[in-house]
């Protein structure tokens, strides 16, 4: 009997979404797809505007990672008011750009692993939802709910000395930075009372990642094989090919390790990734046009960039990196729950930057703008918490916007987060009769694992119950499940 399975909302994720998924007579999978049911607009909202404006405006799209949209929109107004790209700022300006993004990325991974991932590894898959979220990590594990939450707070703090405001902040302004980081501000976050400090973070973040790396050696088995599958991998890397989360070229590598595409400018992104339509769904599907919309697809994020990426600059991650790297021999890691691991090295990378980055003199003098010959055209990228993110605008000889292309990182992985669903519906779904609160939280973990925002706009609010029906093949209800 054949039967279509809905879930609907996904949860514990940024946005709204549904799974769908159809089986035949014999309980076969026959299509599975992640549907982006939320439009947003900004590409047309920003037409018309100042330039000057797109920096305060675009990171509306987001209440948790705002940072991303405000610096990928500013450094595409550099090039703009001919600032040129990253190397071209002012040393306060960029640093304190940089130390604005690592704070993102500190505490939006921190918010990701502690408040919506930990839950799944802490209590299990199968675990009684009631227990199985950020309360019953609070009332179980009241150490590293602690730990969570003064993590985020942290990083949460540095984006305010930077931004000006925790969200939504106007510290980066087209051709540099409107602010210094004061002396005060700087003692407070490298010497600051336990747990705010610097010294405490790096501590905290160690103990994540062997958090996890105890997890995964216990239950090997099912994070190397959830909802794993080959594919290529892009990210920006630095020209040498160190992992920089701020600036770099863009290159991919196939799931060999291969490069398939080889440091290029992003300023001439169009002329390699091209964006597919689907009827089903307001999420476009990016892909390599050398290779075509049925090959060209990758993955971006934590995992694409420790990939792509021959070394960490910062002395405890490298280490970490190394042990990593080693797990699959040097070469690419296509298991969709490392995403995980590479995230947490990414926390440590991010802490130890802001160190160093604090202890810059360049933060607390020096010029903040530059500008030259102004340009009619310019392209931002930077990566994001969860990949890759791209900022392109023209603008007219009237300062408007005229154009606007966003490709948002969890567009980028699109059809890998689609993959992943379908992996985990043939593995857990064939052949079954009825529906288990585990199998549709199976597939929303396999979904978690890419951080995904799916709107690119805030959480939710309110109640979020995760409903799941089964049809038969004449639209007949069979079963129904409600979280």
């Amino acid at each position: 009997m054949a039967k279509k399975i809905t879930i609907e909302p996904v949860t514990r994720v940024e946005g709204h979404g549904k799974v769908t998924i159809h089986l035949d007579d014999n309980g076969q999978v026959t299509q599975s797809r992640l549907h982006i049911v939320e439009f947003r607009g900004f590409e047309r909202f920003v037409q018309g505007r100042p330039y000057w404006e797109a920096p305060v405006l675009v990171q509306r799209l987001c209440g948790i990672c705002p940072v991303s949209h405000h610096l990928a929109a500013a450094k595409a107004l550099d090039v703009i008011v001919g600032a040129g790209t990253g190397e071209g700022l002012t040393p306060t300006g960029e640093k304190m750009r940089r130390l604005m993004h690592y704070g993102q990325m500190f505490q939006s991974h921190a918010l990701h692993f502690f408040h919506l991932v930990s839950p799944d590894l802490l209590f299990g898959i199968d675990a009684d939802p009631a227990i199985r979220n950020v309360i019953g990590v609070a009332q179980k594990f009241p150490d590293l709910a602690v730990q969570g939450v003064m993590m985020r707070k942290y990083g949460q703090e540095i984006i305010k000395a930077t931004a000006g405001k925790k969200i939504h902040g106007t510290g980066a302004i087209p051709g540099g930075i409107n602010k210094h980081l004061t002396e005060e501000e700087k003692q407070s976050f490298l010497n600051g009372p336990d747990p705010m400090n610097i010294d405490k973070m790096i501590e905290w973040s160690h103990a994540a990642l062997e958090l996890f790396k105890g997890y995964h050696k216990e239950n090997a088995g099912l994070i190397d094989s959830f909802a794993a599958f080959d594919s290529s991998h892009l990210s920006l890397v630095r020209k040498d090919g160190a992992l920089d989360l701020y600036h770099g070229v863009l290159r991919a590598v196939d799931k060999d390790g291969n490069k398939i595409l080889h440091d290029v400018d992003y300023q001439d992104y169009l002329k390699y990734i091209g964006e597919e339509v689907r009827d089903w769904s307001y999420m476009k599907f990016p892909y390599l046009l050398e290779y075509g919309k049925e090959n060209g697809w990758y993955r971006v994020g934590p995992l694409a960039r420790l990939n792509t990426c021959d070394f960490i600059p910062t002395p405890l991650a490298q280490k970490e990196f190394e042990i990593y790297k080693a797990y699959t021999n040097g070469k690419p890691n296509n298991m969709s729950m490392h995403m995980h691991w590479a995230r947490l090295i990414e926390i440590l990378h991010s802490a130890e930057m802001m160190k160093e980055l604090l202890n810059d003199p360049d933060l607390l003098k020096g010029d903040l703008v530059t500008k030259g010959e102004k340009q009619s055209e310019g392209v931002g990228l930077i990566e994001a918490p969860r990949g890759t993110l791209f900022h392109h605008y023209e603008v007219n000889k009237d300062d408007q916007i005229t154009m606007a292309n966003l490709i948002v990182s969890t567009t980028n992985n699109n059809e890998p987060m689609n993959l992943a669903v379908r992996k985990v519906a043939e593995d857990q779904m064939t052949g079954q009769a009825e529906i288990t609160e585990g199998m549709m939280n199976a597939c929303e973990v396999a979904i978690r694992a890419y951080d995904p925002c799916l709107s690119c706009a805030t959480h939710a609010l309110g109640k979020m119950p995760l409903e799941m029906s089964l049809y038969d093949a004449k639209g007949n209800l069979v079963d129904k499940k409600r979280s």
